[in-house]
């Protein structure tokens, strides 16, 4: 018969490699935990170096999101690009090529708004100089307006039309706090510019070295969030595709569209306002404003039924580009609804300023899939 004793001594025989007095267990746990610390600590220590590189660059973290935007939105041409081109090319030169292509994108018409508004400023001073000797005659369009003309015109003869009150009138806005004002909004823009080569510069090194630089995304995607990680990332960058073209594209059209109609209805500044009807149309509805300025403007020269044409063609490109073009553009390529869109691009707008225009809607878009994968029904 079997003995129960050495049966019930037999189900408790240490693991081998662990016999003795648990001596050898004890330290094997010991060894365990000490790796398991380790692994904490290298983990704390490792987002203690991010935080602080994060700290570090904070002044130029929109700069870095700039430039994988606009890498992004180029990747897929320069990739076409690349194929058609010799091999040795693609090292620098091609990524040099694309890099100046974005870059005159923004520079050419910011350096023509630049000297127009130079030219316009020039012409300002040399009116507020002949105002200072022999003041400022009413208008004509004054007489022009549909209402408030007399006022108006009680109001101009008061205080701009003698030299004495539109001096007074000039010193009391304030001209020392008008300059420091200036200066301030000078350094604003050498800032800007600052900010604006290094966004140019990251997409350079971005657009070099893009091959290397997906396949380490996709290894740290995977090791931390799996193949959901990766569905992820293409439906932020198919969402940041899709606002490119509904935005900056659809924003351009409309600017194309609106300057010529401002030129042959003979608006003042045509390019000007063309430009800043451009990046107005960038938001939703925001166009509407540099269009209302431009019929304002012919309202005042006389041309009241010019002003009511600009003003309704300025409503049907708006219609047809915020209701259909571009809800088709950005939420085709990620299926989503046109409130998620719209909530997207206007809360982004709010919340982090021009960045936020494409921010907002591919964090939208990543959580309209969620919501679809967490309601999906399963069997």
């Amino acid at each position: 018969m079997p003995d129960h004793k050495n049966a019930g001594a037999e189900s408790h025989v240490p693991e081998p490699g662990f016999e003795g007095n648990g001596q050898s267990l004890r330290a094997f746990r010991s060894f365990r935990e000490t790796q398991r610390a380790q692994r904490v600590a290298r983990g704390l220590l490792a987002l203690f170096f991010v935080v602080m590189a994060l700290y570090t660059v904070r002044g130029f973290l929109p700069s870095l999101i700039w430039g994988g935007i606009f890498a992004i939105a180029s990747w897929p041409l320069y990739v076409r690009a690349r194929t058609r081109w010799h091999a040795a090319t693609h090292q620098l030169l091609l990524p040099a090529a694309f890099t100046l292509g974005i870059a005159l994108i923004f520079l050419v018409p910011v350096t023509l708004f630049g000297l127009e508004a130079a030219r316009d400023a020039e012409g300002v001073l040399h009116l507020l100089n002949n105002a200072r000797q022999s003041g400022m005659p009413v208008p004509q369009w004054i007489d022009h307006l549909p209402i408030g003309a007399q006022g108006l015109r009680a109001w101009w003869e008061s205080h701009l039309q003698d030299p004495d009150d539109f001096s007074a009138l000039l010193g009391s806005l304030r001209i020392g706090q008008s300059v420091k004002m200036t200066q301030q909004v000078g350094t604003q823009l050498a800032h800007r510019g600052i900010l604006f080569i290094f966004s140019i510069l990251t997409l350079f090194f971005l657009l070099k070295d893009g091959d290397a630089v997906i396949r380490q995304c996709l290894v740290v995607s995977r090791r931390a969030f799996g193949k959901r990680g990766e569905r992820i990332a293409l439906q932020i960058i198919a969402s940041i595709h899709g606002t490119v073209a509904g935005l900056v594209l659809v924003g351009m059209g409309e600017g194309v569209v609106m300057g010529l109609a401002y030129l042959i209805a003979g608006a003042p500044h045509a390019f000007l306002f063309g430009v800043v009807t451009a990046v107005a149309a960038m938001i939703p509805f925001c166009a509407m404003i540099a269009i209302g300025i431009v019929s304002t403007l012919l309202l005042i020269k006389g041309s009241a039924v010019i002003a009511i044409v600009i003003m309704l063609v300025g409503l049907a490109v708006i219609f047809l580009a915020d209701h259909l073009v571009r809800p088709a553009l950005i939420g085709g390529s990620t299926q989503l609804p046109f409130l998620w869109v719209l909530t997207g691009i206007l809360g982004g707008a709010e919340s982090w300023n021009l960045l936020g225009l494409f921010v907002g809607p591919a964090i939208m878009a990543v959580l309209h899939m969620l919501w679809r994968n967490w309601t999906r029904v399963r069997d």
